[in-house]
Order: C-alpha cells, then sequence, then structure tokens
C-alpha cells in the first residue's frame, strides 16, 4: 500500500511541478519507488535515467565531515585540536587561534565565510569579478576569505559556513597526504560502492551527468556551467546518483566507514539551529517532540536542488536529486507526508 501511495504522489508531484531529477525511496515494509523526470541535457533531450549522476552542491559537507571523523578514529586528529596549530597560521592573519575541529564541523568557528549566507543570497555574484573556472583546489578558495576578520568568537553561535568546510578540507589534505577529492574517493566512495559518484570538473563532464539548468520565469534557461566554481571541493559540489546515495546512508549506519561510537557522535544533535533543527557533523537532524525524526543532508546552488534524508523510526532512506534550481524540497515533503500516515 506504501509503495503504491508514494509512486501515485511523486508521479502528481512531479507532472504538476515540472521536476526534472531523480528520487528513490527505501522504507521498511515498502519495496523501492524511484522514478526520474525531465532532461539531463535540454539541448540534446536526453532523458534523465535512474543512474544519471545531479550534482549535489552542499550536500556533500557529510562526506567531509565523514573524512575528518575517520582521521579523528586513527588518532591523526582530534575534535578539541586547534585548527591553527596543524594549518599555517600566518595565512590567516586576523583569525582567532583558539578555534577547534569540532566547530568547524558544526559551524561555530566564528570564522568568516567566502559567502556568508545571512547577508548574500546570489552564489552568481562571486564569479563577476572571480574567474570560476579557476577553482580546481581547495588552495584557491582561500584568497577570498583568509584575510578577513573574524565574524564571532569561536563557540559563540551557529553560524552556516562554507569556508569552515575549506579548512576542514585542508586538514584532511594534509594529515592523510592525499588531495581532499582522491580521499573521499577512495575512503568513502569506494567503501560503499558508490562506483557512480564523484568530484568532476564542469569543464569535462563524464557521460551521463546531468546539466544544471537555471530556469528563468518565461521558461528560458542557461546551465549553470559559469555560475559555480567549476570543480567541487569540501564545502560542496560532487556528484552522485540515487542509488549511490542509498548505499552512503547504509554504509554509514551500518558502520562500513566508522565505528559504532564515531558515528553516534556524527548524528549527535551538537548544536541548536532553530525550532526543531539542530545539526550534528555535516549532518542536519530534526526533532519531534523530543526524538530525532530525521538525519538529512541538502544542497543548493544554482542549478542544483538536492535533499537525501534517513528517517530512523521507519528505517526509510529518501533521495531526491533536481538539476534546475527549484525542485528537490516539494518532491521531498511530498515523500515525507507518504511516511508519516
Amino acid at each position: 500500500m506504501l509503495q503504491q501511495q508514494l509512486a501515485a504522489a511523486l508521479q502528481s508531484e512531479a507532472e504538476a511541478a515540472g521536476f526534472s531529477g531523480s528520487f528513490l525511496v527505501k522504507s521498511t515494509g515498502a519495496a523501492v519507488v524511484s522514478g526520474t523526470y525531465g532532461y539531463a541535457n535540454k539541448s540534446d533531450r536526453t532523458f534523465n535515467r535512474p543512474d544519471t549522476r545531479f550534482g549535489i552542491a552542499s550536500g556533500c559537507k557529510l562526506f567531509t565531515a565523514i573524512a575528518v571523523c575517520q582521521l579523528i578514529e586513527q588518532g591523526r586528529l582530534a575534535l578539541d585540536s586547534n585548527v591553527m596549530d596543524i594549518l599555517e597560521r600566518t595565512h590567516f592573519p586576523r583569525f582567532s587561534a583558539e578555534f577547534t575541529v569540532h566547530q568547524l564541523l558544526t559551524h561555530s568557528s566564528g570564522i568568516p565565510d567566502y559567502f556568508d549566507e545571512e547577508t548574500m543570497n546570489d552564489f552568481t555574484e562571486l564569479w563577476r569579478t572571480r574567474p570560476m573556472y579557476l577553482l580546481r583546489r581547495l588552495e584557491d578558495f582561500l584568497p577570498m576569505f583568509h584575510e578577513l576578520p573574524m565574524a564571532s568568537e569561536p563557540g559563540a553561535r551557529f553560524h552556516y559556513n562554507n569556508a569552515g568546510y575549506i579548512l576542514l578540507g585542508l586538514l584532511v589534505e594534509k594529515l592523510s597526504g592525499l588531495t581532499f577529492t582522491d580521499y573521499v574517493e577512495q575512503h568513502i566512495f569506494a567503501a560503499c560502492q558508490m562506483e557512480a559518484s564523484g568530484y568532476f570538473e564542469l569543464d569535462a563532464l563524464p557521460g551521463n551527468t546531468a546539466q544544471g539548468y537555471i530556469v528563468k520565469d518565461d521558461g528560458t534557461w542557461t546551465t549553470n556551467v559559469y555560475s559555480i566554481p567549476v570543480k567541487g571541493g569540501a564545502d560542496g559540489g560532487a556528484f552522485t546518483t540515487a542509488p549511490d546515495m542509498l548505499l552512503l546512508w547504509e554504509g554509514l549506519l551500518q558502520h562500513k566507514l566508522l565505528g559504532p561510537e564515531m558515528t553516534a557522535r556524527l548524528l549527535t544533535p551538537h548544536i541548536h539551529v532553530d525550532k526543531d533543527d539542530h545539526y550534528g557533523y555535516g549532518v542536519w537532524i530534526t526533532k519531534r517532540d523530543g526524538e530525532v525524526y530525521k538525519y538529512h543532508v541538502m544542497g543548493y546552488d544554482p542549478g542544483v536542488s538536492f535533499h537525501s534524508a534517513y528517517y530512523p523510526a521507519g528505517k526509510a532512506i529518501a533521495t531526491v536529486l533536481c538539476n534546475e534550481s527549484r525542485g528537490a524540497y516539494r518532491m521531498l515533503k511530498t515523500i515525507e507526508k507518504c511516511l508519516d500516515r
């Protein structure tokens, strides 16, 4: 019954909203429900498929958090390590010397961000004077924020921060000896058999990868190739598929990536954000009546919208990937209405 309800509700929502993307839902007691709509390439009229790769923007901060926690398990790092004791402090002349790995993971370090979502709302503005095609390594982002003053005292408050995750990626690189993207692909994607996932460059996308589209109110569109960094990194920008995200959640929950203690710590609500929303390490946590309703990740960029969640009560996993700037949220809400019945 749930499978039929989900399939019908998602088809209705996708057709009504003109959804372009892919979704997959797996729930205890119900078979997998999946579907695809729209074009991976509008010019060639190539349709999205169940195994099409989509960009997920900030949705992959969870990958960064897992990588950091793996290094902590290995004894190479600690949650209370002072970050400036490990990175070159002279590169960050106005940063506090006191913020920790834990504070970076929970967006409470107080460092400045290169895209402050509290004061900025147009990501494309960043690239009007700065060539986005030059941003291929983590250090390429540093000139955008490394000389700015602290935004607040370390630990003072939650302040969503992309630059903080860039620093976490630099820690991974320094301590592992690998580039950040190679580390994630070798130690997270490979461990979960996420064979379709990767950090691909926009000017060299592999086959079966959806273009991201910015659709205007009059229906005209452009791709997002000039609107986001050419290659993703520790703060976002990986590509994945709906089946691969299912493997990621299952790998995390089955302790293929981290031991039970560190997995529990990653999924702990460490900091309150707003109302029922909290943040763990790289993952959002929503509570209802004092209990965890869902663990979820999400990502929004020009031409990208993404949501993926695990619902512990019913052990359900849902992923929605969309190659337009809006679309994933409404589909996820449709899924949750069915799961909550």
